[in-house]
C-alpha cells in the first residue's frame, strides 16, 4: 500500500471516527441549538458521498468542489445561528441568496450521486412549482412567495432543509445505524446465522427458512433489503442451491425475506424515527404496533416455503453443515447482549431510545475485541473497528442524503399548501369513501416507491395522502403504517424490483422469473396493509393484547391459506385451492 493510499485511508477513517463521536456526543452531552447540530450534520455528510464514493476522476473533482462549497455553506450557517435566528428566515444579502443556492444544490446532487435522478427530479419539480407556481391557472396554483424569504425558510430557519426531518436524521437514525454497523463489524451477523440454522436447519425447507429468520433478525438491525441481500444470501443462496432449490425460488425467498428488514423493528429502514416525528407517538409505541404485522410478513413467507414444500422436494440442511451448540450460544452472545442493554435501556431504565441505542453502542464496541474463541489479535481488531466507522458514516451519509433531499419537498409542500390541495383531490376523487381512497394511495405508494427509496417514498406519499386518510376516519399511526407497507412494494414487484435483481444476479437466474416466486412468497406485503386496516386491533398490542393477538390469528390464517392457495394452483385439487385463497382473502379482509 502507498503512502497516499494509507494518508487517505488514515483520512477517512479520522472523519468517521469524528463523525460517529458527533453524533453520540450530541446524545450524551446535553443539547446543541438545531441551526449547528442540523448544518454539522450536513457537513459531515457531504464529503463521504461526494468523494469518498466518487467512481471516475471526473467526479471526484466535481465532488472536492462541491464538498469545498457545501461544507463552508453548512459551517457558516452553524457559526451564525444567532444571527440568522433573528432574520426570521429572510435572506438579507446576496452573500446569504449564494449560501442558499449552494445548500439546495449540494443537497440535491448528494441524493442524486447517492441514489440517482428520481428523488433530486421531485424536489427540483418541487422548488420550480414554488418559485414560479403563481403562473399556474385554477386551485393548484399559489400567490407566490418572495424569493429571498421562500429560499431563505428553505435554507437559514428551522424548515426546509434543517426542518424535522433532519432532525430525525441527525437525533435517531444516525445513532441506530451506528449501532446496526457495529454490531455487523463483528460475530452479531455469524450469530444471526449460527441461531437460524439451529431453530430452523433440521426442517423441511430448512435453508429457506434459515433464510427467513436470518434475514428477520439481521434486518432488525441493518434496515436495508438491499445489503439484507447482499450479506445473508452469499451464505444462503449457496446453501439452498447446493440442496437442489429451484433457482428462482432460493432467489424468491431471499429477496422476499430480506425486504422484511424493512418492516421489522427497531430500525425499520428508518422509516421509524420518521414516523415517531411525524405522528407525534413515542417510539416505544411505533415498534409495538409494528411488531406484529412484521411477524405476520415472515411467517406468511414461511407458510409460502411449506407450500412450496408440497410441489419440490426441499431439503433440510444436513446435520454435518449445521452449527454446533456452543458456537451456537457464544455467537448469540454478540448479538444478545447489545439487543438486551437497548431493551433494557428503552423499557425498564425508560431512557430515550437514542440513549439506550448509544449504551448498545458501546457495549457492541467492547465485543469487537473478542471472537467465539476469546481474545483477538491487533490486526484484527483494528480491522473490526475500521469496518465499523467506514460503514457507519457511509451509510449515515447515504440516509441524510435522501432525508435531506426529502426534505426539501417537505418544506414545498407547507409553505406553499401543495399537500392541503392534494389531499382534497383525494377526497374528491374517492367520494369521500375511505377504500377507494385507500386503492388511489396505494397506488401512488406503488409507484413512487419504483423510484425513490422506501422512506422517502413514504414522507412524500404520507404527507400528501395522510391528512386524507386520516380525515375519513383513520388513526395517525394506521394511516403511516399503511402507506409505509406499500411504499415497500416496489422492492419485490416488477419492473423496479431491487431486491429480486440483487438475488438474481447472485444466484444467475431470470430476473422476471424471480419477480413471479417472489410475489407469491411476499403476498403478506400485499394483504397485510389492508389487514391492519380492516382489523386495527392488530396495532394495539401495547393496549389491549387479548384483542390485537386475536387480530393476529386471524390474520395469520388467511394469510396461511392465501399463500398455500396462490402457490398450490398448479397442483391437480387447483379448486381446492382457489377457494382456499377466497377464505383467506376473506378472513385477511375481517369479512367473516
Amino acid at each position: 500500500m502507498s503512502n497516499d493510499t494509507q494518508f487517505a485511508r488514515l483520512f477517512w477513517l479520522i472523519l468517521a471516527a469524528v463523525m460517529v463521536a458527533f453524533h453520540i456526543g450530541l446524545i450524551f452531552w446535553g443539547l446543541v441549538p438545531n441551526l449547528v447540530s442540523r448544518p454539522l450534520h450536513l457537513a459531515f455528510v457531504l464529503p463521504w458521498i461526494f468523494v469518498f464514493d466518487a467512481r471516475t476522476g471526473m467526479q471526484r473533482v466535481t465532488g472536492a468542489v462541491l464538498a469545498v462549497s457545501g461544507v463552508s455553506a453548512a459551517l457558516w450557517i452553524a457559526f451564525n445561528h444567532a444571527a440568522l435566528g433573528d432574520q426570521y428566515g429572510f435572506l438579507e444579502n446576496r452573500f446569504q441568496l449564494a449560501v442558499a443556492v449552494v445548500l439546495l444544490v449540494c443537497v440535491i446532487e448528494a441524493a442524486r450521486r447517492a441514489i440517482g435522478w428520481p428523488l433530486p427530479l421531485v424536489a427540483v419539480a418541487a422548488l420550480a412549482y414554488a418559485m414560479l407556481g403563481q403562473h399556474i391557472p385554477g386551485e393548484f396554483g399559489h400567490s407566490g412567495t418572495p424569493l429571498k424569504s421562500f429560499l431563505g425558510t428553505m435554507t437559514i430557519a428551522e424548515g426546509g432543509i434543517w426542518g424535522s426531518l433532519t432532525a430525525v436524521s441527525v437525533g435517531v437514525v444516525s445513532i441506530f445505524v451506528i449501532f446496526g454497523a457495529v454490531l455487523n463489524a463483528g460475530e452479531a451477523g455469524q450469530g444471526f446465522m449460527n441461531l437460524a440454522a439451529a431453530a430452523a436447519g433440521r426442517l423441511k425447507g430448512g435453508a429457506a427458512k434459515v433464510s427467513v429468520l436470518s434475514s428477520a433478525l439481521f434486518g432488525s438491525i441493518s434496515g436495508s433489503a438491499s445489503a439484507n441481500v447482499a450479506s445473508t444470501g452469499a451464505i444462503t443462496l449457496p446453501a439452498m442451491t447446493r440442496l437442489g432449490y429451484p433457482k428462482r425460488l432460493a432467489a424468491a425467498v431471499e429477496a422476499v425475506a430480506s425486504s422484511g428488514g424493512q418492516i421489522m423493528p427497531p430500525l425499520m429502514g428508518a422509516g421509524a424515527f420518521v414516523m415517531v416525528e411525524l405522528t407525534g407517538v413515542p417510539y416505544t409505541g411505533i415498534i409495538a404496533a409494528a411488531f406484529l404485522p412484521a411477524v405476520l410478513y415472515f411467517f406468511a413467507v414461511w407458510m409460502g416455503i411449506n407450500a412450496y414444500a408440497r410441489r419440490v422436494e426441499l431439503r433440510g440442511i444436513d446435520p454435518a453443515d449445521r452449527p454446533a451448540r456452543r458456537d451456537v450460544l457464544i455467537t448469540s452472545g454478540f448479538f444478545a447482549v447489545p439487543f438486551s442493554i437497548l431493551l433494557w435501556g428503552m423499557f425498564g431504565a425508560g431512557f430515550t431510545p437514542q440513549y439506550a441505542a448509544c449504551m448498545a453502542i458501546l457495549a457492541g464496541g467492547v465485543l469487537l475485541f473478542f471472537g467465539r474463541d476469546g481474545r483477538l489479535g491487533r490486526a484484527l481488531v483494528a480491522a473490526r473497528l475500521s469496518r465499523a466507522l467506514l460503514t457507519a458514516a457511509r451509510q449515515v451519509a447515504m440516509i441524510a442524503a435522501i432525508i435531506f433531499c426529502a426534505s426539501i419537498i417537505v418544506g414545498v409542500l407547507a409553505v406553499t399548501g401543495l399537500g392541503v390541495k392534494i389531499t382534497s383531490l383525494i377526497l374528491s376523487a374517492s367520494g369521500g369513501v375511505l377504500w377507494p381512497s385507500l386503492l388511489l394511495t396505494a397506488l401512488a405508494c406503488l409507484v413512487l416507491g419504483m423510484e425513490v427509496p422506501t422512506t422517502a417514498a413514504y414522507v412524500i406519499c404520507v404527507s400528501v395522502a395522510g391528512p386524507a386518510l386520516i380525515d375519513q376516519g383513520l388513526d395517525p399511526l394506521q394511516a403511516h403504517l399503511f402507506v409505509f407497507w406499500f411504499a415497500l412494494l416496489s422492492t419485490i414487484t416488477p419492473p423496479v424490483c431491487g431486491a429480486v435483481f440483487i438475488a438474481a444476479g447472485m444466484i444467475g437466474e431470470n430476473w422476471i422469473k424471480v419477480a413471479l416466486s417472489a410475489m407469491a412468497l411476499g403476498v403478506g406485503l400485499y394483504v397485510i396493509p389492508l389487514g391492519m386496516i380492516a382489523n386495527p386491533d392488530i396495532l394495539r398490542l401495547a393496549q389491549a393484547p387479548s384483542d390485537a393477538m386475536f387480530a393476529f390469528a386471524r390474520l395469520a390464517l388467511g394469510l396461511a391459506l392465501i399463500s398455500f392457495g396462490l402457490i398450490a394452483l398448479r397442483h391437480p385439487l387447483a379448486r381446492l385451492a382457489v377457494a382456499l385463497l377466497g377464505l383467506g382473502v376473506a378472513l385477511s379482509g375481517g369479512v367473516i
